[in-house]
């Protein structure tokens, strides 16, 4: 009798002592769960926000890369085009630079002609209109002007040159007076010495002038073809 009491005594302290640790435990693993679950909001925003950071900063480097003048191809853009280049022998040095600037002149050139003659009868209406006519006219004049004549100086210039050894002909890419690239043909046959004071011009072929850097031309037998030297007349009497 008394080992049976003894016995019912010690199961029911232990269910109590059992219970009593699953009531205390449960609300440790409710909290843990819920700051778990808080910690991970904070964690992914975090993570968003350097990610942006990081997508912002590569962004800059590549706008500030693309407005800086550079001389010759750009390295990732010609590994880009190397399946679409991959016969081009020649770039020219100042090719984006001499774009560029020509960008800029056909925008200020198109600004001066609509809004030119705007701006000119709308600021002074107590001006003569024929005054008017003339100062609007020298506004046009003057941008066209300017447009023309950095086209004229720049027209020769070659920007890619595409040749194959052992062809007779090669492939350049020259920029039209709308700034855009113009692929040509040209023969070795046809190439001729510029006879002329026009500054920065190499050859002549087929009406038109040409220029390449000679610096930045590093295929010694294309260049030795496309500057022919000019055919030296001996007189007569040194040959006595």
């Amino acid at each position: 009798m008394a080992r049976a009491a003894l016995f019912h005594l010690l199961r029911s302290q232990s269910k109590q002592l059992i219970s009593r640790n699953i009531h205390s435990g449960y609300p440790c693993r409710v909290s843990t769960w819920s700051y778990t679950q808080s910690a991970k909001p904070h964690f992914n925003s975090a993570s968003s926000i350097f990610a942006a950071q990081k997508r912002w900063a590569s962004q800059a480097k590549t706008t500030k890369d693309d407005n800086k003048i550079s001389i010759g191809p750009r390295k990732d853009r010609e590994d880009d085009e190397d399946g679409k280049d991959a016969g081009v022998v020649y770039y020219g040095p100042i090719s984006s630079t001499i774009k560029k600037v020509k960008m800029l002149s056909l925008s200020t050139c198109c600004l001066s002609v609509s809004l030119g003659p705007v701006i000119t009868f709308m600021t002074s209406p107590d001006m003569n209109v024929i005054l008017k006519g003339a100062v609007a006219s020298t506004v046009i004049f003057l941008s066209a002007s300017t447009t023309a004549a950095l086209h004229w100086f720049v027209s020769p210039y070659i920007h890619k040159i595409r040749w194959q050894p052992g062809s007779d002909s090669f492939e350049v890419e020259m920029m039209s007076w709308m700034a855009t690239y113009v692929p040509r043909t040209i023969k070795f046959a046809d190439i001729r010495p510029p006879e002329t004071n026009r500054p920065f011009v190499t050859f002549k072929a087929n009406g038109n002038f040409y220029f390449v850097d000679v610096e930045h031309c590093h295929n010694k037998a294309l260049l030795a073809r496309l500057t022919p030297q000019k055919a030296t007349h001996e007189s007569a009497l040194k040959n006595l």
